[in-house]
């Protein structure tokens, strides 16, 4: 009997040890967080800006109407190459040529009116010549006759008769440069008429040829959304007139992207770019940042707020355009890009992934004990969003400490350290459920195993 109760007192301490253990095993695991880890490495990291929007040619034109009537003629089709001064469309134009021939007879009975008043002033200049020569014969002998009638050779009726004479030789002279006054006035009146029917002819042959559209370069007709037989109008004030249609000049093709408020600043000229196109997939196209937008464009209207009386709160984008270097042929205006500009490069820095970055307020960080004690002192005192500090959590003997880091840029999934790690260290990267509520010197286990999809 002595022996079993030995043995039965033996085997109860046996397993009151085994139960203390385990449930001090138990109590150590009941603290532990799993987290996933990743390591602080060297490696080249650029900074990008991706922006979507669209394929546009660098220059383009809408040939749009120039006169009212109706298309007589269109000479070419969507999709054909044209030469510069090629015939394109042709309005009906038998008014404006009809005015155009009237306003030539014109011009013509204007400068054969100018030839009848230069002759009627040559005509005139001969008179008045004539009648100053009668004049000046008939000064002479007045003046005779006026010392003859003194030395009383001559009769008092020669007398008269010879002054009569004088003084309508002065009379014919008169009308002489009266009538070279008059030709010459005919004449100016004249050269005014050709001036005017010339102005006219002008104004008749200009309306003529807005009935007449020539392409004004080399380009591919990219849009044609007028047929035959329509008639199209100019446009007024408000309203917009027709649009024949677009020459492009597909010989250089950017993309007109649309780039967030919030990364406009670091897009500058000149930055490489790399452009994606839905319509061929699977490949990208080199590109430079040729244009950059001074005027901000809300997002859900496309309207430069320039050009908005009252202010707006919504998101807000930026016109940037990248030119593509070796554009595929076969492109089409208005296809959909994507460009990711690279804004910035930095070779072999510190990076650990972007997810890893966490914020702690300055009593997050304390022990337990002290922010009992803070919150005591002062438990009205609310911690302010500014203080907040940048850093990650790094795993040192199962362990999680809180380190400050200072950042560079930013990569696609990774981001530059710049202060506050070494290369190899251990960083908690998630769940990012534990990350947001993970404290410091919270024991920690590791766990980068992929997770199981679950089956439906």
């Amino acid at each position: 009997m002595r022996t079993g109760k030995k043995l039965a007192v033996a085997t109860g301490a046996t397993l009151l040890v085994v139960a203390i253990a385990g449930f001090a095993v138990y109590q150590s695991r009941k603290n532990v967080v799993t987290v996933e880890t990743g390591r602080v490495k060297r490696e080249d990291l650029a900074s990008m800006v991706s922006a979507s929007g669209e394929i546009k040619p660098k220059t383009y034109v809408n040939i749009g109407a120039n006169a009212f009537g109706k298309i007589t003629n269109l000479f070419v089709k969507e999709g054909e190459r044209v030469k510069k001064g090629q015939m394109l469309a042709r309005l009906e134009d038998v008014q404006p040529e009809a005015d155009l021939h009237a306003t030539k007879a014109t011009l013509e009975a204007a400068r054969a009116d100018a030839l009848a008043a230069e002759a009627a002033l040559n005509t005139a200049v001969a008179d008045l010549n004539r009648a100053q020569s009668d004049a000046e014969r008939s000064a002479l002998d007045w003046s005779r006759t006026q010392g003859l009638f003194k030395d009383a050779l001559i009769s008092q009726q020669e007398y008269d008769s010879q002054k009569a004479a004088h003084q309508a030789t002065v009379a014919g002279l008169a009308q002489a440069e009266a009538r070279v006054a008059q030709a010459k006035a005919q004449k100016e009146s004249a050269h005014r008429r050709i001036t005017q029917a010339s102005a006219n002819l002008t104004h008749a042959a200009d309306v003529l040829n807005k009935t007449m559209y020539q392409a004004p370069f080399d380009g591919v007709v990219t849009s044609l959304p007028v047929r035959e037989g329509e008639t199209v109008v100019i446009g007024i004030q408000n309203s917009p007139g027709s649009v024949l249609m677009t020459i492009a000049d597909m010989s250089v093709i950017t993309a007109e992207v649309r780039v967030d408020e919030t990364d406009i600043v670091n897009v500058q000229l000149g930055q490489n770019a790399e452009v994606a196109i839905d319509a061929i997939p699977q490949k990208t196209f080199k590109a430079a940042v040729t244009e950059i937008g001074n005027n901000a464009m809300v997002r859900s209207t496309g309207v430069s707020t320039s050009q908005q009386t009252t202010g707006s709160e919504e998101a807000k984008d930026f016109r940037v355009v990248v030119t593509l270097e070796d554009p595929p042929e076969g492109l089409r205006p208005g296809l959909s890009a994507t460009a990711k500009i690279t804004t910035a490069t930095r070779s072999q820095v510190l990076t650990i992934p972007i997810q890893a970055l966490t914020v702690r307020r300055p009593e997050d960080l304390l022990q337990k004990e002290e922010q009992d004690s803070v919150q005591a002192a002062a438990p009205r005192v609310r911690s302010d969003s500014a203080a907040e500090i940048e850093g990650v959590f790094v795993v040192r003997n199962h362990q999680a400490q809180f380190l400050p880091v200072e950042t560079g840029i930013a990569g696609t999934s990774d981001i530059e350290i710049v202060k506050g790690l070494s290369a190899g260290e251990e960083v908690v990267i998630g769940s990012y459920k534990i990350l947001r509520t993970l404290r410091p010197g919270a024991s920690v286990k590791v766990d980068n195993s992929t997770p199981k999809k679950e089956e439906t």
